[in-house]
């Protein structure tokens, strides 16, 4: 089925505008997940093997996460897990709904398997966005993995004002997640980033905190981006103890950019936003492997950036990562990805000697 996609499929597709194309598949895919016949077939043919892992007080079927930035009207819950994915990360989504940024805004690097996206935030806002999960579990449709959300702050709050907004969007999500994220590092929202400031972070973090409230408390990660410095990377992590986070997402999208002598990649590496994709992955890994190192693995990473294969997945998990995600992977591989991914992984397990994953989780991290 790769084939079929990478060969036929995936040609066609690209000759259309990145955002339509995009548009389309998740339109294509809410349909799917009103059909139980519909989905079953896609099981049928996606489903990724078994490869649990408990964490977060959840367990995830497999390793492998859809990120953020993919389903942010929360159009398609249930596909994701008949596409073989073990967790999914919705939204990002703020308190007041907002289009995001001009149009265009996604494009395609094709040679380097990446994308440079401004998308800014499109979303509906957390009420509309509360009501569409809250359908999805009425209608008994609701997948059997853990489903996370992704916070971020609105355009139109001040910074000084960003822990109010984060903790409206959180309080009215929170009866509907699993566990949540803390977006403070997406390139596409001015100022944004400055909010990784451990004084900044550390209030938007008790403002969440304190909706935090209930039998079992839902476990909230903060999302860092690759082109902090490692001695920022550790200020976030000494309010991990402080503020109780279940873990550290790493990496979002980057700012900079890779050499190209091709002219077609340096016009599209020339336009604003974040660069996810191939060019990211050891970056995302070195991160990875810090975080894990000066945290001495008590917070859980997910690892994402560069994600193709199981390579690439055992690299992040050798490095220090417990859960891994996708993106643009699936947009360059197609939806058996998740299943190639998995798969690799089982094997590698068993050439390691590894009876769990969490075995493997940091081992190379010391090297």
């Amino acid at each position: 089925m790769s084939w079929f996609y990478r060969g036929i499929i995936r040609p066609v597709l690209f000759t259309q505008e990145a955002e339509k194309i995009h548009d389309r598949a998740l339109r294509l895919l809410a349909g799917v997940s009103r059909d139980k016949l519909l989905l079953d077939i896609a099981a049928a043919l996606y489903g990724a093997p078994e490869l649990p892992v408990e964490l977060f007080g959840l367990r995830f079927p497999n390793p492998v996460g859809l990120a953020a930035g993919m389903d942010k009207w929360a159009q398609a819950v249930p596909a994701w897990r008949a596409l073989g994915f073990g967790f999914s990360e919705l939204g990002g989504v703020t308190w007041h709904a907002q289009p995001g940024n001009p149009v265009p805004r996604l494009f395609r690097a094709l040679a380097d398997e990446a994308i440079v996206n401004s998308m800014g935030f499109n979303n509906p806002g957390a009420a509309a966005f509360a009501e569409a999960l809250a359908r999805w579990k009425q209608d008994d449709r609701w997948p059997n993995h853990p489903v996370g959300v992704n916070l971020g702050k609105s355009k139109e709050a001040a910074l000084e004002n960003a822990p109010n907004d984060y903790a409206n969007t959180f309080r009215v999500l929170r009866p509907h997640m699993d566990f949540c994220v803390v977006n403070v590092s997406s390139p596409n929202t001015p100022n944004l980033r400055r909010l990784q400031d451990k004084s900044a972070l550390d209030e938007i973090l008790a403002a969440v905190q304190q909706n935090n409230t209930g039998a079992v408390p839902v476990s909230i990660l903060v999302k860092v981006a690759p082109d902090l410095s490692f001695q920022a990377l550790d200020e976030i992590l000494e309010l991990a103890g402080p503020r109780h986070l279940a873990g550290i997402v790493a990496t979002n999208t980057t700012i900079t950019r890779p050499a190209s002598g091709d002219a077609r990649l340096r016009e599209i590496y020339a336009r604003p936003g974040g660069l996810s994709g191939r060019p990211l992955r050891p970056r995302s890994t070195e991160v990875i492997r810090h975080l894990y190192r000066q945290g001495r693995g008590a917070w859980p990473i997910i690892g994402v950036g560069g994600i193709f294969d199981a390579a690439d997945a055992w690299e992040k998990i050798t490095a220090g990562a417990s859960l891994v995600q996708i993106y643009t992977s699936l947009i360059y591989r197609g939806p058996g990805v998740v299943k190639e991914i998995v798969t690799g992984l089982r094997q590698r397990m068993t050439q390691n000697g590894f009876q769990r994953l969490e075995q493997a989780v940091g081992t190379a991290a010391t090297k």
